[in-house]
């Protein structure tokens, strides 16, 4: 009996022992989970995916970027990582510039992506992250650098609209807006480029010659992005507006078709979906606004970003680190979870999953439920 008492006393003192390791590791695994998957499930959600990222000491993840096919995240220290959209798995891993070295946002033509460092124009192969210099110039570049099949446009510190043909990377000409204003942004056709600028104005020229086609007047300098929809254009203005002009008949024509007046400063362009127009006002919050007339939807005080659309919901986040879903129908808010510690992310316009992300490199793919 005594035998047996001991016998069953070591066995007890193993099974606790197990138990609290494996509530230990539990409690890990929980830990290094970025949202809640019970809290994500309440709301109608749930995860695709999750990765921890490597991060040299004192380095953290600064900005996520979508692009075709992978979101990039980009380090504090400019080295970029590209995952698959669709199962988070890693594509590439580089360093794309200096750090400390600005990087200008990306664009994405045909199979290449566009960086802009300095004075440099790289194009980088989404595949392999193999990165090949296009061009050098003698100044400044300001803005992301486009392109259509034929040119290349730059944005310089000169204040001159630079054409390049995408072939030999000759110059062939370049333009100013009348009152010497800095170009911002930069959009291209096949047909007509539109520019930007910071005093304002939303020109836009021949994509082969240096012949204005049009031009438009905020009062303020232009924010962000032109985000071109079809035959129309929407962008912000310093002056608190947000602006849609169409290009009726003729790339020689437009018309503004409305204008919405917020209540605070903008300085980012609008995120731009098949219904709504979303639009963050600095300091007050998230306003959506009815893509066609221009009336507003809702608003969400604090909201810092759009990240995804789903049927009729729309995906936001707080500055307070809360993930709001609200109703484009009926104008309401629906529901919202607690994401502490989320305080990187994308907006999404092609689809409905979220991507978000915490600085030490925890990132997430969320996806409604079915």
């Amino acid at each position: 009996m005594p035998g047996i008492t001991k016998w069953r006393f070591l066995l007890l003192t193993t099974v606790i022992i197990l138990s609290a390791l494996q509530n230990g590791f539990a409690v890990e695994e929980k830990e290094q989970r970025l949202v809640s998957p019970i809290l994500l499930e309440n709301a109608g959600l749930k995860i695709l995916w999750e990765n921890v990222l490597p991060a040299r000491t004192g380095e953290n993840l600064e900005r996520l970027l979508i692009l075709g096919d992978y979101i990039y995240v980009i380090s504090d220290k400019n080295y970029m990582l590209s995952l698959d959209r669709k199962n988070g798995e890693r594509a590439f891993g580089r360093v794309v510039a200096p750090s400390g070295v600005k990087i200008t946002d990306m664009s994405l033509y045909n199979d290449r992506i566009i960086s802009v460092v300095g004075s440099k124009l790289f194009e980088i192969d989404p595949n392999t992250g193999t990165e090949s210099i296009v061009l050098s110039v003698d100044f400044g570049i300001i803005c992301p650098a486009v392109r259509n099949s034929l040119f290349y446009y730059l944005s310089g510190s000169d204040r001159r609209l630079h054409t390049l043909k995408a072939d030999s990377k000759v110059e062939v000409f370049n333009v100013a807006a009348e009152n010497d204003s800095m170009i911002t942004t930069i959009l291209a056709g096949e047909t007509f480029v539109v520019f930007g600028t910071d005093k304002g104005n939303i020109i836009s020229i021949a994509p082969d010659l240096p012949k204005r086609l049009w031009q438009f007047d905020a009062s303020a300098a232009i924010s962000g992005k032109i985000v071109r929809d079809g035959v129309s254009l929407f962008f912000a203005s310093g002056d608190m507006n947000v602006y849609r002009l169409d290009m009726v008949g003729t790339p020689e024509k437009r018309r503004l078709v409305w204008k919405y007046q917020t209540d605070g400063i903008l300085n980012t362009a609008p995120r731009v979906t098949r219904g709504v127009v979303y639009q963050v006002v600095y300091g007050k919050g998230l306003t959506a606004i009815d893509k066609n007339n221009g009336t507003f939807l809702w608003s969400v005080p604090g909201g810092v970003e759009f990240l995804a659309e789903a049927d009729n919901k729309a995906y936001v986040i707080t500055k307070d680190e809360t993930l709001v879903i609200m109703d484009n129908t009926e104008k309401k808010r629906l529901s919202s979870i607690n994401v502490t510690g989320v305080t990187r992310y994308a907006a999404n316009l092609v689809d409905s999953k979220i991507y978000i992300a915490d600085k030490s490199g925890k990132i997430a793919c969320i996806q409604p439920l079915q």
